[in-house]
């Protein structure tokens, strides 16, 4: 099989990295490579997957130990010649107290002399959590918005209702384990005599036999299919948030639960807007005479555009806050605040009547037309005393 490349690698971290490097480093490469950026380059649906499976693992801290300590096979066992023990035959008992040890020398429940027994390959599990990614506008995450997402996602067969068997045909109950999917075995070992619980060899520990497969599933009762979502993004969702989709996920096995969908949501930038928490920030160009007689301008703000007065003799850097402008915050009625920057845009190109008559106006001032530079010379005087 293909060499699959070291999770690391992917995100571009090193081993030992942090769980929010681990965090931003996911952000940052889901949104280098989600497909929808890329509509032109299949190659980066394999891509994005790639990074979703490296971020799946290293996310979680359970998984992250054994790919640490076993590589691709700690956390998945089918990587590699033969589908291998992770463990380097040691059976799964790295770190394992003496239950555990007992539970995997003799394969399920135990007691000495015959206690209590125990089965899990028939209990119910819930399905897993699938992590998705969306790209949406700056206005969208500000506003909110309906989106549909095409996800791949384990459901129960149609053709057979989850049950396995072929069509007109129902699945025998398992004669060595009577549907049991365990059975009860007792060995000698330096420990004592230990009775123990097996998944039965014979039906797999499913407690029945299949005779007659679905075709469609194979027997396994579950299909990948591609279902389309409808998801509501709150107005207010910011860059790199998380959206959970409960009972969106894979199906469960044996009456499990639904797995979730964890939906990762990226931000486009936007050309005018930035974004701090729920607070909006913009630059707006002012002219020179505009500074100078003070006037009414006209602000862009998310909900559409509004006049402000500046003052007369307003300064590069001047910032004016437009209370209660700024983004919805998350299931709550307030609202950030819109903080708007003023710069004063020197003219260029200026005709020769143009600069006789700006020197002119120049001519015509005087220190006390100019308050911090008449400032600034008094303190300079003070400092070097001339």
């Amino acid at each position: 099989m293909a060499e699959k490349r070291d999770y690391y690698e992917i995100l571009g971290l090193q081993k030992g990295a942090t769980e929010e490097e681990i965090k931003k480093a996911y952000r940052k490469k889901a949104r280098e490579n989600h497909p929808d950026l890329h509509p032109d380059d299949p190659s980066y649906v394999e891509k994005f997957q790639e990074v979703n499976e490296a971020h799946e693992v290293l996310s979680d801290p359970q998984k992250r130990a054994r790919y640490d300590q076993f590589g691709h096979a700690g956390v998945d066992p089918s990587y590699g010649a033969g589908g291998g023990d992770p463990f380097g035959g040691m059976g799964g008992f790295a770190g394992s107290g003496i239950d555990d040890i007992l539970e995997n020398l003799f394969g399920g429940g135990f007691g000495f002399g015959g206690g209590a027994t125990r089965s899990t390959v028939n209990a119910p599990r819930r399905g897993a959590d699938l992590q998705e990614s969306i790209v949406i506008n700056f206005m969208d995450a500000c506003n909110g918005i309906k989106k549909d997402i095409k996800i791949n996602r384990m459901t129960v067969c149609d053709a057979c209702n989850g049950s396995g068997a072929g069509a007109g045909t129902t699945a025998d109950i398992c004669p060595d384990c009577q549907g049991r999917g365990s059975v009860k075995t007792t060995q000698r070992t330096p420990f004592g005599a230990i009775s123990s619980t097996k998944p039965c060899p014979h039906c797999s520990g499913k407690g029945k036999i299949i005779k007659n497969p679905c075709s469609k599933c194979r027997g396994v009762g579950r299909i990948r299919v591609q279902k389309t979502v409808s998801i509501d993004i709150p107005a207010g969702i910011d860059d790199g948030q998380t959206i959970r989709l409960s009972g969106q996920g894979d199906c469960g096995v044996n009456g499990g639960q639904n797995g979730d969908i964890l939906l990762n949501v990226s931000v486009k930038a936007h050309p005018i807007f930035t974004r701090e928490g729920y607070d909006i920030h913009c630059d707006i160009p002012v002219t020179f005479t505009q500074a100078v007689l003070g006037d009414e301008i006209t602000v862009p703000t998310i909900d559409g555009d509004v006049k402000y007065n500046i003052s007369e003799g307003t300064q590069t850097g001047t910032v004016f806050r437009l209370k209660g402008k700024g983004v919805k915050k998350i299931n709550r009625a307030e609202r950030g605040n819109q903080y708007v920057k003023i710069y004063v845009e020197v003219p260029k190109n200026l005709s020769k009547k143009q600069k006789d008559l700006l020197k002119e106006f120049e001519a015509s001032l005087s220190d006390k037309n100019y308050a911090k530079r008449q400032s600034f010379f008094e303190k300079l005087k003070s400092k070097f005393d001339f």
